[in-house]
Parts: structure tokens; C-alpha cells; sequence
């Protein structure tokens, strides 16, 4: 961890403001959008995941045609979630985002720990494994309703609802993903082979249709840096409203004091800004003091590991 709070080239500080122009400018912009694409086909495919095999498998599946009865008509899209991102011009509403999510999470370990030459899957099991241990001991004794929110093509729900399952020896636990892109909802309905999950619904996180006091855990995991901070504020009260009492909040996600992401060299922290809208919002953006400020119990701040970190809160009893 570092002293500083967050990294140099993020927020608005000069070398921000300098790779914020740089950005800006369309031809720049269309090069850093696609190298960094590249870089997350190049990782995944050196180490065992066969990302044009996936695509191809899903581009092959029943998944598009799952997609009029997954997509809600009633909602209306944010401005925010409307901005090219992740390389992909239509963000995450195009097939193409959806079929890559799949071998582009399967990396996302990799890039954790790319000097220990762990294979993808045992990469990820430690990256979602550090999350689930930091986030069990404020849990309630006893889940019975699971909400992953931005659940993308479902990987992470899938591991928290397993988790958890084990945690109680398997006991029954409904879980739900919740996601804004019906793209992404059909692959991850398509790739839960077992039914594991018990909804995946397409909908708005600052506003659902779920009860109150609903939910005993609720995740945001690795997504709360593709928002702005006015979504995520938004999205904090709505979690306080269905979540239930005594039931706990766990965020996983970029880590602003973290050396490695404070230290990234220029090329790589160009690329990820050229596909992270909304990095200076998040970067310098104080998630503690806003969940205190809407209610929660705050109860602590983890290195989950040396890229991330994991904040967890409560709702009073």
C-alpha cells in the first residue's frame, strides 16, 4: 500500500489532465482502444484460455435467442451506460462485449499474480476466494437470498452462490445476478449449465423492483469503476433499501492506494484510462465516507490483494 491515496494520473492532476487530452484526440484514442483490447486477448490466450474458441462457442449457443425474453422493454437507459467503454464502441449492450466478457474475465487473475505462472482458473479462484473470506465473518449466520449486482456474464455470482452453499452445507440459498446489459444476462443465463442461479434479471441497480429488507448479501464486484460517483451513490441507498437488516454489502474492485496500480507505466495506465470513462470519478472517489453518509455500519477497507481491495458495510439492525 502507498501513502498516497489514489494514482498521479488519475483525478486532476496535470498528468491526468495531459492523458485526458491525449485520450480526447480521435486518432490517439481509436489506437489506445485498440491495444488495449489486444493486450486482454494476448494475456488470456498465453495462458491457456482459448479466447476465439469461447466467442465462437457462444456465438453458436442458444444465447441470442434467449435475448427478447431476458430484455426488460421498461428500462431506459443511463447517459453513462450509453458512452463507448471496454473497447467496444456500443459498451455492453453488443454481442461482441458479451461473448469476449467470458475469456476476458477468465484473465482478469492472471494479471494479479503474472509473475507466479498460475493457471487462469487457480488465478481466479484466489482472486474471488481473497473477496469471499474478507466478506464472511460480517455475513449473517444463515443466507437465504443473494443479490450480485453488475453480475455480467454471471461468473461471480455463480462463485459467491457456491461459496456460500459450502458455507452452509447447502443449505438453500436463492441468488440472483442483476445486470443493465441484456447481452450479458443471456450468456450468463446460457453458461449456467446447472440452473445454479435462481434469476437473471435485466434492470436498473439505482432503482429495482425488489422488496424491502430482501436480501441478506449483496455484491458489487470489479464494477464500481465503470460508474460514475452519482451511479454509485444511487446504487448504495437502493442496496441499503433491500438489504436486510443485520445483512452485509461487499465491494470489490480497483485499489486507489495500491503501489502496482499507482505504478503502472504510461502505456498501460493510457490504455486502461482510454477504456474506463469514469476512472477520475472513481479514483479519487471516497466510498467509505459515502456509505456512512446513507447509513450503513461502515466496518472496514482490505487489501483483497495487491491490485485490489474489498470494502464491506452492514445495514443496522
Amino acid at each position: 500500500m502507498s501513502d498516497k491515496l489514489k494514482p498521479d494520473w488519475a483525478g486532476d492532476d496535470l498528468l491526468s489532465r495531459f492523458v485526458n487530452l491525449m485520450i480526447q484526440t480521435k486518432p490517439v484514442y481509436r489506437l489506445m482502444k485498440h491495444q488495449a483490447r489486444q493486450v486482454i486477448i494476448n494475456t488470456a490466450e498465453k495462458n491457456g484460455i482459448a479466447w476465439q474458441e469461447s466467442c465462437q462457442t457462444l456465438e453458436k449457443s442458444p444465447a441470442k435467442a434467449l435475448l427478447p425474453q431476458i430484455t426488460n422493454p421498461n428500462v431506459n437507459y443511463p447517459d453513462y451506460y450509453l458512452v463507448p467503454f471496454h473497447a467496444y464502441d456500443e459498451g455492453n449492450l453488443c454481442w461482441q462485449a458479451a461473448f469476449e466478457a467470458v475469456p476476458a474475465t477468465q484473465s482478469l487473475g492472471i494479471r494479479v499474480w503474472k509473475g507466479e505462472n498460475l493457471p487462469w482458473y487457480v488465478a481466479q479462484s484466489r482472486l474471488r476466494g481473497s473477496f469471499h473470506q474478507i466478506l464472511d465473518p460480517y455475513s449473517p449466520p444463515i443466507v437465504r437470498n443473494i443479490l450480485d449486482v453488475g453480475c455480467s456474464v454471471g461468473i461471480s455470482t455463480k462463485e459467491l452462490h457456491r461459496y456460500y452453499l459450502k458455507r452452509q452445507d447447502n443449505q438453500p440459498i436463492q441468488t440472483i445476478g442483476l445486470d443493465l446489459s441484456p447481452y450479458m444476462l443471456a450468456v450468463a443465463k446460457v453458461t449456467d449449465e446447472k440452473a445454479e442461479i435462481a434469476q437473471w434479471i435485466h434492470g436498473l441497480a439505482e432503482k429495482t423492483e425488489f422488496a424491502d429488507n430482501s436480501f441478506d448479501v449483496i455484491t458489487l464486484q470489479f464494477v464500481l469503476h465503470e460508474l460514475p460517483r452519482h451511479a454509485s451513490k444511487a446504487i448504495f441507498k437502493e442496496v441499503k433499501r433491500i438489504l436486510r437488516p443485520g445483512g452485509v454489502f461487499g465491494i470489490v474492485d480497483n485499489n486507489p492506494g495500491s503501489t502496482v496500480i499507482q505504478n503502472l507505466p504510461p502505456a498501460l495506465f493510457m490504455l486502461m484510462k482510454s477504456t474506463e470513462p469514469w476512472s477520475d470519478d472513481y479514483y479519487t472517489f471516497n466510498v467509505e465516507q459515502s456509505l456512512i453518509e446513507l447509513g450503513f455500519n461502515y466496518q472496514t477497507t482490505v487489501p483483497s490483494d495487491h491490485r485490489h481491495r474489498t470494502i464491506v458495510a452492514t445495514k443496522p439492525l
